[in-house]
C-alpha cells in the first residue's frame, strides 16, 4: 500500500497514524465509528446519494451498491467513483426502487431540501431505510455550495414530513472534542497552502499535538447534550 492509499484510508478511517496526519481526526473518526456500527441495517440494492469517491463503501455489505451525484462547480469529482449523475432535480429511477439509501455529509449543501428528501422518498421502497448524516456544527465549506446547517431537532422534523419515521438518531464528537476539532479545523484553514507536503508539516507541528492531548483528557469534561459536530440519523420510509 503507496503513502496515497495510506493517507486516504486515515482521512476517513483515521487511525494511530491519523493523530498526526489528519487535521480532521475527530470528526472523521467519530463519522466513521457510527457509519460502521449502522451500516449492518441497511440491505438490499443500495443507492448512495451524493457519493463523491464512496469513502464508506466497505462498511456495506448490501446486493448493490449505485453512487449517485450531481455535477456541481463548487466540487470537482475528479478521481471520484461515480456511477450515475442526475440534474439536480429527478432521480433518474422509478418509483420504489431501492431498499436502502445513504446520504453522507451532503444535505447542507442542497439549496431545496424538501425536494430533495422527496425524491430520496420516491425511490426507496415502503420500508425501505435511509442513514444520512449532516453537520451541526461545521465551518463553511465547498462554496458557495453550503446552505444550512442542521440541529436534531430540525432534522427530525425535516424526515418526519417526508414520511419517514426515526430508527435511531446520534450525535456524533458530543464533547469537548468538538471545540477542539473547530479550532484545529480553523487553524489548518488558516495555515493551508498550495504544497502538500507543508500542509502535512504544518498539521504535524500546529494540529497533532491537540489531537494527541485531547485523545486521552477529553473523558475529564464529560459529553455534551447539545453541542456536538454531526447528526447521523436512521429513518425508515414508512
Amino acid at each position: 500500500m503507496g503513502f496515497r492509499e495510506i493517507k486516504y484510508k486515515e482521512d476517513f478511517n483515521p487511525g494511530f497514524l491519523g493523530l498526526f496526519i489528519n487535521p480532521f481526526y475527530f470528526a472523521r473518526k467519530g463519522l466513521f465509528h457510527h457509519m460502521k456500527e449502522l451500516a449492518q441495517q441497511l440491505d438490499g440494492d443500495l443507492i448512495d446519494v451524493g457519493c463523491g469517491r464512496k469513502p464508506y463503501r466497505s462498511l456495506f455489505h448490501t446486493k448493490s451498491y449505485l453512487g449517485m451525484d450531481i455535477e456541481n462547480p463548487g466540487h470537482s469529482h475528479e478521481g471520484e467513483d461515480i456511477d450515475v449523475y442526475y440534474d439536480g432535480t429527478t432521480f433518474p429511477f422509478s418509483e420504489n426502487h431501492f431498499d436502502s439509501a445513504l446520504c453522507n455529509q451532503v444535505l447542507e449543501h442542497v439549496f431545496n431540501p424538501d425536494e430533495f428528501l422527496a425524491e430520496i422518498a420516491r425511490v426507496l421502497k415502503p420500508g425501505g431505510k435511509l442513514l444520512l448524516t449532516v453537520p451541526f456544527a461545521w465551518d463553511e465549506h465547498e462554496q458557495p455550495y453550503d446552505f444550512a446547517r442542521y440541529s436534531s431537532f430540525g432534522l427530525q422534523h425535516l424526515m418526519e414530513k417526508h414520511g419517514f419515521e426515526v430508527v435511531e438518531h446520534r450525535k456524533s464528537v458530543n464533547d469537548i472534542r468538538a471545540v477542539v476539532q473547530l479550532l484545529t479545523t480553523f487553524i489548518y484553514k488558516q495555515t493551508l497552502t498550495k504544497s502538500g507536503v507543508v500542509n502535512l508539516l504544518f498539521t504535524l507541528l500546529l494540529i497533532a499535538p491537540f489531537n494527541l492531548f485531547w485523545s486521552l483528557f477529553w473523558p475529564l469534561f464529560g459529553r455534551s447534550r447539545d453541542f456536538y459536530l454531526d447528526n447521523i440519523i436512521l429513518v425508515r420510509k414508512k
